[in-house]
């Protein structure tokens, strides 16, 4: 068994099998629409954003895997609140405002590289990194709406993304 590694950068739900990626996969013998469809499949959720995807192939059994490397998570709550740039001064510089929908969201986008083994400390997480970067969430500071999630006052809109969350995790 002999395990071989096609890197690529592509845009989320774009993968087509034109170079690079098509003749690489090609040239081992593995299913070039079958993998493409797969790619397209994983990085939906990121769709128009570059993304890394890694092939792992066996090059007897044909076998593969495909592997995801998302943004930074800063990456895609800039992109979601319409930022270019991190604050220089978040505490005093904000530079978007997020929806809690939109926070958890990306959590979603993230959750396979979260630690996290709830949706609540996962989103936690993630609202920790928008206060250092200088977003505000609802209008307000995301410690506030730390402190919400932790009281259970988002509890009904959490429920509506729980299972997506626990799915494939």
């Amino acid at each position: 068994m002999v395990w071989k590694t096609v890197k690529a950068k592509i845009k989320g739900g774009e993968a087509t099998n034109e170079p690079p990626l098509g003749p690489s996969l090609a040239q081992y013998g593995l299913p070039v629409d079958e993998v493409i469809s797969k790619i397209n499949e994983l990085t939906e959720p990121l769709k128009g954003m570059e993304v890394s995807v890694n092939i792992y192939f066996d090059t007897e059994t044909k076998n593969y895997r495909v592997e995801v490397k998302s943004p930074s998570t800063s990456s895609l709550l800039l992109k979601v609140a319409g930022a270019s740039k991190p604050s220089g001064d978040p505490a005093h510089n904000k530079v978007g405002d997020l929806s809690l929908d939109d926070v958890i969201k990306v959590t979603l986008m993230k959750k396979h590289e979260l630690t996290a083994k709830t949706l609540k400390a996962a989103v936690k997480t993630v609202l920790s990194t928008a206060a250092t970067i200088g977003l505000t969430v609802n209008g307000k500071e995301p410690k506030v709406v730390i402190s919400e999630v932790v009281d259970g006052k988002h509890d009904e809109l959490l429920l509506k993304y729980d299972e997506e969350f626990r799915k494939g995790r």
